[in-house]
């Protein structure tokens, strides 16, 4: 909050400004239909809207709008450090949840790209991560439909790990599918549904066909890239080929939530992380996807992503361009994919390795059940 108050950021919040004076002018509803000279196209969900809206508001009572765009992130980050504190809680030692609690709070990653960026990601990655956490740990179906629903209201990204949310739920049994679904068709009814009656065509070329730049910075493009593949292959990544990488992202979601719906905090984080590693688009504030998630998979995974590609972040803000990497740059941010790369490898295998059906619980409860192991004879056995 201290960054977004004193340094003007990056182009995006000017853009950002420039978008919320058109939605002042054509609306929340209408902005997707109408072409705005000397801006990108808008690609934000509905609900992205009407925040504008609000903090243009806000800007014309006198608060700086710079400041004010990069709030929503950096609140949302505070909350994300709750949350991975309270999921990891339930699954671990206290430690080692405080200890990954504090790494969200700190990850230069989430204060580089919410402080100084300041897109709306991190709102939606904390909606996904709070819908997981209210389905699988805190049994409110409703509630957690309704995050769903607000986490691709806010930013789309998090469409890939709506199926996984969908597959928990179900194995959770008929009355929780219901009331998730409940929760979800409800929002999505009341945020998207005047957009998809007024402007369908628009808000489908724009939000839902969105495929990213094409930047030449990140991941399996940047490989593709460096080994000299064809231009063609590298345009059909970013083209149609991109859907397939989004596929996969939810067929892996689908998979493990179906296998181990206890652990659907860890499958929404493997999801993300995934769809960042598979991502061929680039752009800095889209470390935001897996930066709180990888300490869910574990306090080292996260560790190592926080470090390697908050220094990417940093060195790459600091830049003339955020779209232009140097070559050192393209360098570290290669050595954090292969560090996303092997934390999603452990986080899947820690997945895995847990019990079916084994439902996680807080630390008094486990305390609780683990009592009577003291006081059982030589040679019995305790579950």
């Amino acid at each position: 909050m201290i960054i977004a108050a004193n340094v003007p950021g990056p182009a995006d919040v000017r853009i950002f400004a420039g978008f919320a004076k058109a939605i002042t002018v054509y609306g929340p509803i209408r902005i997707y239909e109408h072409p705005l000279p000397q801006l990108p196209v808008y690609n934000h969900p509905p609900l992205a809207g009407w925040m504008l809206l609000a903090l243009n508001g806000l800007s014309e009572l006198g608060m700086s709008f710079g400041t004010l765009i990069r709030s929503p992130a950096s609140i949302a980050d505070f909350f994300c450090a709750l949350l991975v504190f309270e999921i990891v809680r339930r699954r671990a030692t206290q430690s080692a949840a405080l200890l990954c609690g504090i790494g969200v709070a700190v990850s230069p990653v989430l204060i580089a790209t919410s402080g100084y960026h300041g897109n709306t990601d991190s709102v939606a990655i904390m909606f996904a991560l709070a819908a997981a956490h209210l389905l699988a740990d805190r049994k409110s179906p409703v509630a957690a439909g309704v995050a769903a629903a607000l986490s691709i209201s806010v930013k789309f990204i998090p469409v890939v790990v709506v199926p996984a949310l969908f597959v928990a739920a179900l194995r959770g049994g008929r009355p929780v599918l219901v009331r998730f679904a409940a929760g979800f068709g409800a929002l999505f009814a009341l945020v998207w549904g005047p957009v998809l009656v007024t402007v369908p065509q628009h808000l489908k070329e724009n939000v839902l066909e969105y495929g990213g730049g094409t930047y030449h910075l990140w991941g399996l493009v940047r490989f593709a890239d460096v080994f000299g593949l064809p231009e063609s292959v590298i345009t059909f990544m970013q083209g149609g080929g991109h859907f397939l990488f989004v596929l996969v992202c939810v067929a892996a979601g689908v998979w493990l939530a179906w296998l181990r719906p206890a652990q659907l905090p860890g499958v929404v984080a493997v999801t993300l992380g995934l769809l960042l590693l598979l991502s061929t688009a680039s752009g800095l504030q889209y470390l935001t996807w897996a930066a709180a998630g990888t300490f869910v998979l574990g306090f080292w995974e996260g560790l190592a992503y926080s470090c390697v590609l908050g220094l990417t972040a940093v060195i790459g803000y600091s830049g003339r361009s955020a779209v232009r990497w140097s070559e050192p740059l393209l360098e570290l941010g290669a050595a954090g994919w292969i560090v996303l790369a092997a934390g999603l490898v452990t986080g899947i295998r820690r997945i895995l390795a847990t019990r079916p059906g084994t439902a996680a619980q807080p630390p008094a409860a486990r305390a609780t059940l683990a009592t009577p192991r003291t006081s059982q004879p030589s040679g019995s056995a305790v579950n």
